[in-house]
């Protein structure tokens, strides 16, 4: 559970549940944007900023492999790590995690690419500080 970059605390909330009483599985993705999000400011990259200076942050693809459920008052971690996938595609690997036991409940890939001024890829130099090579 140490092998993550950055981790994030959650409690789920009860309008995120569906009608069998689970968080539905659109939330899910919620929970790992803001993950990302939270990621990013701890590591001094200001989301909004970069939108302010025409750097678009684009995701590009999700993979997510649901493991097993969160209910209401379930409370959770994501852990976050960053992966260098070409010059022009990061990655962010997440995996959910339940409290107390630490049961896995989702394991995600979310792949991305950023956009300058002229929307033409390009990542970055202190985005790309942050990412494995």
């Amino acid at each position: 559970m140490d092998i993550y970059k950055h981790r994030s605390d959650f409690d789920v909330r009860d309008y995120e549940l569906d009608m069998q009483g689970v968080v539905n599985n659109s939330v899910y993705q919620n929970y790992l944007e803001h993950a990302r999000h939270l990621f990013l400011r701890d590591f001094g990259i200001d989301f909004s900023e970069f939108t302010k200076k025409g750097i678009i942050l684009t995701v590009i693809r999700v993979e997510m492999d649901y493991k097993y459920p969160l209910v209401g008052g379930d409370k959770f971690w994501i852990g976050t790590n960053p992966v260098r996938v070409s010059p022009l595609r990061i990655a962010f690997i997440q995996d959910i995690y339940k409290y107390p036991d630490n049961k896995l409940i989702l394991k995600g890939k979310v792949f991305g690419t950023v956009l300058n001024k002229s929307r033409r890829p390009k990542i970055p130099e202190e985005l790309d500080k942050l990412f494995l090579h």
